[in-house]
């Protein structure tokens, strides 16, 4: 077993038994700074802890947000009825009826619409009035009897300053929106209004994010869920926490429990504790988000390709990987998709075929050696790896924050691209939280759940439990 803690383990796999010294001491340089040692993990953890802390007291720019979400019951897996849930996500607009069927089952109806880039920059409101109006035209779908409006659940993928379980101020786009005229305003105000201007007749009843959906999509079928999580296109976490822990919460009920928002994308902004390279500072310094979600750029799909593009023409600019020519493909933003990663990382054919595929006719790179191949392959690695043990450090922390919990089993609710398909992304955040969780509940006790498609069946249940609470 290699010993995690030695960073040799994280420089010496990459190194090119026959590459020119200048090459190796790039990628010893390169490496030892992607490098994610168990010390590292545990200085990562105590700064979560630490961070966790203030942001539970109080707000604060340089801790976690921890947002009280106002979602306090959880799924037993019994709950029946019919729900409307929207899903805006960074790419498209997910509609969907959802039947919870009252055995920890569900079934769902749905149909997704690509965000327009339009939409993306101005129009977005009217946008997904419209979406949901061609849905509930096509299902036929109408109010019950005596009522006017369907309830609808709304997973809202961007950070929101959560005023009531039904509003929300938007605090900032990512994901490359700029619509106008949004931040600070309440999102469901501004999707309600536009409900009414097409005369759609839907009430959003609950807002939430994509994190909290996850949270509560695993709890309807894996009732001891703690945590939610997202690794892919960004990343996020929810989990359970105790009220007498919220100490910032102002509301007069202080039992039981409530889910926390952690907003953990934004984690170590200042970077103390991250392991943070020029390759990441460069695609840092010019994202229209500058200085804030560096934990995300560090872990999630929409970056991980850039970080390598960075990391991969640092090489061909000194002349050390594809004889210094690029392709005009890889000299843009954002060309080298995290999916190439994934395909390249997994390929272990001894010419590296699927590598040289990727480079040459996806990207248009000039004819590769198999030296060249390999070192691309090493980059990705390097990163992935980074990626993968920074969020199983997060996953450990939040976990370990209610260690009461861990005397019993544990479910982990995940969604995501990473997750589902970057190579073996769950054996290895099985393998690195072993070394702080302990090996004795990792292998008995805790159990990672794929939640497909939680933020829309997550959106019904919390509307079913609105709804629930509102008719008593």
């Amino acid at each position: 077993m290699a010993d995690t803690n030695d960073i040799k383990t994280f420089i010496e796999p990459y190194l090119i038994p026959d590459g020119c010294e200048e090459l190796n001491e790039n990628l010893r340089s390169m490496a030892a700074g992607f490098a994610v040692t168990d010390d590292k993990i545990r200085e990562i953890i105590v700064g979560f802890h630490e961070s966790m802390k203030i942001g539970l007291d109080h707000d604060d720019d340089n801790a976690l947000p921890m947002i009280p979400t106002f979602v306090r019951g959880r799924p037993t897996g019994k709950e029946k009825g019919t729900y409307l849930a929207l899903d805006l996500g960074g790419t498209n607009l997910r509609v969907c009826q959802v039947t919870l069927n009252g055995d920890t089952t569900y079934s769902l109806v749905q149909q997704k619409f690509t965000i327009t880039q339009e939409a993306k920059e101005s129009r977005l409101w009217d946008f997904i009035a419209e979406c949901v109006g061609v849905f509930l035209e096509e299902h036929n779908l109408k109010p019950a009897p005596g009522k006017r409006t369907i309830p609808c659940g709304y997973t809202f993928s961007f950070p929101i300053f959560q005023t009531s379980i039904s509003s929300g101020n938007l605090s900032m786009w990512n994901k490359s929106f700029t619509v106008p005229n949004s931040v600070g305003r309440d999102v469901v105000n501004l999707t309600q209004s536009a409900f009414q201007r097409h005369h759609v007749a839907v009430e959003v009843v609950a807002v939430l994010n994509d994190t909290v959906g996850t949270l509560m999509t695993s709890g309807y079928s894996n009732p001891d869920t703690q945590m939610g999580i997202i690794f892919g296109t960004g990343t996020n976490a929810a989990y359970w926490e105790n009220m007498e822990n919220i100490t910032k919460w102002k509301g007069e009920d202080r039992s039981g429990e409530m889910v926390v928002n952690l907003e953990w994308g934004a984690f170590d902004n200042a970077t103390h504790v991250l392991p943070y390279t020029m390759h990441d500072n460069k695609l840092n310094r010019k994202s229209p988000n500058h200085g804030l979600q560096v934990f995300e750029k560090m872990i999630s799909g929409l970056f991980l390709g850039e970080v390598a593009r960075n990391a991969i023409l640092s090489l061909v600019d000194q002349r050390l990987l594809f004889e210094g020519r690029s392709s005009e493909i890889m000299n843009k933003s954002y060309t080298f998709d995290t999916a190439y990663m994934s395909e390249i990382v997994a390929d272990d054919s001894s010419d590296l075929n699927v590598v040289k595929t990727v480079l040459e006719s996806t990207l248009d790179i000039p004819p590769t050696t198999l030296t060249d191949r390999l070192v691309v392959k090493n980059v990705c690695d390097m990163i992935g790896t980074r990626g993968v043990r920074l969020s199983a450090a997060a996953m450990s922390a939040v976990l370990l924050a209610r260690p009461e919990l861990l005397k019993s089993e544990v479910s982990v609710g995940i969604d995501g691209s990473m997750y589902q398909f970057y190579p073996n992304f769950e054996k290895d955040l099985y393998n690195v939280s072993r070394v702080f969780l302990g090996e004795e509940f990792v292998d008995n006790r805790l159990k990672l759940h794929l939640a497909k498609d939680g933020s829309g069946v997550g959106a019904a249940i919390v509307a079913m439990t609105v709804d629930r609470d509102r008719s008593h």
